[in-house]
């Protein structure tokens, strides 16, 4: 089953939903309805109880509040020097 979905918008947003939808490759009709049911998942998800039995919810609460140990690939990124960052660029330069 299909719905039609009429609404009028403002020629400002027809052409940033345009120019983004050429972006993608997509067409209008595609592109808004992929949108619209996108944000409508992320509203269920975000109110959408999270369900577990009594002793995943107390592995889930040990986890939580277990202390933080770090991890090493976050520890090597963080180490990293950025490529901005090189022996002949100016320090707090303007």
């Amino acid at each position: 089953m299909t719905a039609v979905v009429t609404r009028r918008l403002p020629e400002a947003d027809i052409a940033i939903i345009d120019r983004t939808a050429t972006l993608r490759g997509r067409s209008r009709t595609d592109f808004v309805r992929d949108a619209a049911v996108r944000a409508a998942e992320d509203v269920l998800m975000e109110t959408m109880p999270i369900r577990m039995s009594p002793a995943g919810l107390k592995a889930f609460m040990a986890a939580l509040s277990a202390p933080a140990a770090p991890v090493s690939e976050m520890v090597d990124l963080f180490q990293r020097t950025t490529p901005w960052e090189t022996a002949g660029a100016k320090k707090g330069g303007s």
